[in-house]
């Protein structure tokens, strides 16, 4: 190819794949659903998106680099302090049982279905094990399901890739040898290319415990240290013995995310801009390879496969996998309905199947476009029908928003009562004992802990909060908390305004929404409340009161919606109006 040639190619492939991201969040339905039919369109029109053509023989390490980083993201995310108990049994179980049942089915049925040989159908069994947090994870954020749903799929996700791609890198081996090797010596295979792996993961984070942890090298220059140490313990360890990489990823990201002595966010937003791009780039590329000739025959054998897998081999999986354990029967259920192939299964795919090809393996032809449509339909129908099992099941999280209030003043526990008698699942935080005593006093739930050792993932649980409001009398600490918080909760982040004029540390240059305007900044906020000016709520019919200020909206399902930077809320039908009244003591004359 020409040097043009390969700029538009590269061009052309970053834009389809943020673009088919932009598209996916306008339409509102998981990106995957968009990449894939994207890519193989853009890879039938023009040959200008052939990653083999652009990329030449690089392509297949740079797939493993990247898919290492996505592994790693993914482990930063992993606490082992919710692997415990029946959580660790029905992982474990996931893993091994899912791995043994789901490629035996798929390998039976891909004979039986696609007319392959036994040789390339065990390629593919080995292939169609994984799952992967490229399409979990997004799947769960749309869907939504309670905690430790989530905390176990997110679990299987992350460490069925690595798992899985080692086991096609055995299979792919032992099909090229054309041997029938012993089940023992297959099984010291797999322990030897976990002990590098490991190993790899051992060496990887003794460096970035040397760099992070005792040089103390700081930010943005910490995360590119994470990315070339995750980026070089992943290639040497893939030279060293195929996708053993993968697993030195996964093992540095947990490890990272659970050692004391490690102080990195559990949420990075560089990682994970780099991750959605990475996402995007992969899944156009990669299905551009695929010919529209290539899947001539197989559509109709192929759907035959995905519905056995998702219809018999999933629950049969989640029901062995969840015997004898203490989740409910709809928790046991969706884990049966959640198994959508990804990334890694495409990437193996185009890996090994150029090679099976040209080895003459009978049926190996179709590896690559059978995978392709797996995973199209396992997105597509747990894309489109996820919601609405979970909603079934009863096992979705609640839209009702779980505020927490940062702050112990009278006129903040008031706002906490208030925002609670609306129906709200109110947290409260206080540094300072007398407030702590007070929130106690009130009823209110206290979080324990240091706040912004919570936001880092080092201390207190802030799981589930979808709003924090900074509210105490410290202006400095409420802009500092709103900076810091911003990448360590899933929910936005609000703090109150310091006086107008005033000259604070860091309290007038930082980010974080101002909550309600200029005219109810902190100090005019506590002199109100003394003044004998009520927090109250009322039914959002009509105009707000005469003498009262808009703080909040509560929506009639549950959300929060504060007044910002001056600007109210849109009423909406069901509304809940939280107010602040007028001053009831005279003003002095």
């Amino acid at each position: 190819m020409t040097t043009d040639a390969i700029f538009l190619g590269l061009g052309l492939t970053a834009v389809l794949a943020v673009g088919s991201q932009v598209l996916a969040r306008w339409l509102r339905v998981p990106a995957l659903i968009v990449l894939l039919p994207v890519g193989f369109t853009a890879g039938a029109l023009t040959d200008d998106l052939d990653p083999e053509r652009l990329l030449g023989p690089a392509f297949s390490p740079l797939v493993s680099l990247s898919v290492a980083l996505i592994l790693y993201d993914a482990g930063l995310g992993l606490d082992l302090e919710h692997l415990r108990g029946h959580n660790r049994r029905v992982v474990v179980r996931l893993l091994l049982i899912g791995a043994v049942v789901t490629g035996t089915a798929a390998a039976l049925l891909a004979a039986q279905f696609l007319g392959m040989s036994s040789r390339a159908a065990l390629m593919l069994g080995a292939i169609l094990v994984v799952s992967g947090p490229t399409v979990v994870g997004p799947l769960l954020n749309f869907v939504r399901p309670v905690e430790r749903l989530q905390r176990i799929l997110t679990w299987e996700g992350s460490l069925i890739d690595p798992i899985g791609a080692i086991l096609g890198a055995l299979v792919f081996h032992s099909v090229i040898a054309s041997t029938r090797a012993h089940v023992g010596e297959r099984a010291g295979q797999l322990l030897l290319s976990v002990a590098v792996g490991l190993a790899g993961a051992l060496v990887g984070t003794a460096v970035l415990w040397l760099l992070l942890a005792r040089f103390r090298i700081p930010e943005p220059l910490g995360t590119s240290v994470q990315l070339a140490a995750v980026i070089g313990a992943a290639a040497v360890c893939d030279a060293l013995r195929d996708d053993t990489g993968l697993i030195t990823a996964v093992a540095m990201g947990v490890a990272v995310a659970n050692l004391p002595s490690f102080d990195v966010p559990s949420r990075n937003p560089f990682f994970e801009t780099l991750v959605q791009l990475i996402i995007g780039l992969l899944f156009i590329s990669i299905s551009a390879t695929i010919s529209p000739s290539s899947l001539t025959g197989l559509l109709l054998p192929t759907l035959g496969l995905v519905a056995v897998l998702v219809v018999v081999v999933r629950p049969l999986v989640a029901a062995l996998s969840t015997l004898g354990t203490d989740l409910p029967q709809g928790e046991r259920a969706f884990i049966g309905w959640m198994a959508p192939r990804g990334i890694v299964a495409a990437a193996t795919a185009s890996t090994f199947s150029t090679t099976l090809v040209a080895d003459g393996v009978g049926g190996a032809a179709k590896i690559l476009p059978v995978t392709f449509l797996v995973i199209v339909a396992t997105v597509a129908v747990y894309g489109f029908t996820a919601v609405p099992a979970a909603r079934l099941l009863d096992v979705r999280r609640s839209a009702r928003s779980r505020p927490l209030l940062v702050g112990g003043a009278l006129w903040v526990v008031e706002l906490g009562r208030v925002l609670r008698s609306a129906g709200l699942d109110v947290l409260m935080w206080a540094g300072l004992e007398p407030e702590r005593e007070r929130i106690r006093a009130s009823g209110l739930e206290l979080a324990p802990g240091e706040l912004l050792a919570a936001a880092t993932g080092q201390g207190a649980e802030l799981e589930g909060i979808t709003a924090v409001l900074l509210l105490t009398d410290e202006d400095d600490f409420n802009a500092l908390a709103a900076t810091i918080l911003q990448g360590g909760v899933e929910g936005a982040v609000y703090r109150l305004g310091p006086p107008r004029g005033s000259h604070g540390v860091v309290a007038p240059y930082t980010g974080g929404e101002i909550l309600f305007g200029e005219s109810l900044v902190r100090p005019e906020l506590a002199r109100r409340y003394a003044d004998g000016a009520p927090v109250v709520a009322r039914p959002g019919a009509g105009a707000v009161p005469a003498g009262y200020d808009l703080l909040f909206r509560i929506r009639s399902d549950g959300a929060l919606a504060p007044a910002v930077g001056g600007r109210l809320p849109d009423e909406e039908a069901g509304d809940v109006l939280v107010l602040l009244g007028p001053a009831r003591r005279p003003e002095p004359g």
